[in-house]
């Protein structure tokens, strides 16, 4: 996990719990008699890291910040990723049949452009780059939308 640097992540006292215990499991003289463990819950996430790898509560206080501001800023790029997936979904979107633009119906040597109704017998000409009547019927189209709305 990438260490965050105090810039990257701003931890306020107030959002955190922090409970001292005795370390647990096989050591040395002090184990059972020092509370030397450190849990920190960062209350607003409810993120929960527990340390007990050093002899004194400091150092472990310590190296469960770390690991807490490693956590909180993994937890934040993996929320901006949600939200920028999102963002990009939102962005891209599947055509609906009537949402379609043109159709190029080869069978029938047909060419139909349904927003403006344009319709050309002659797909295979349009096809080798005679788009004069396909051009024309869209300006055409773009001027009437133009006049209609007043802005000539």
């Amino acid at each position: 996990m990438a260490e965050a640097d105090e810039v990257d992540v701003e931890i306020r006292q107030q959002d955190l719990r922090i409970d001292v215990y005795r370390s647990s499991g096989p050591g040395g003289q002090s184990v059972n008699t020092t509370d030397s463990a450190v849990r920190i819950t960062h209350i607003p996430t409810g993120i929960v890291v527990s340390c007990q790898n050093e002899k004194s509560q400091l150092q472990n206080k310590e190296s469960a910040l770390r690991i807490l501001r490693a956590r909180m800023l993994a937890a934040a790029q993996e929320e901006a990723d949600r939200i920028a997936s999102l963002e990009r979904n939102a962005q891209v979107r599947s055509v609906d049949r009537s949402e379609r633009i043109r159709t190029y119906n080869f069978p029938e040597n047909r060419l139909s452009d349904h927003r403006v109704n344009f319709k050309a017998n002659n797909l295979d000409a349009v096809l080798n780059g005679e788009l004069d009547d396909v051009i024309a019927a869209l300006l055409e189209a773009d001027k009437a939308t133009k006049l209609a709305s007043g802005d000539h």
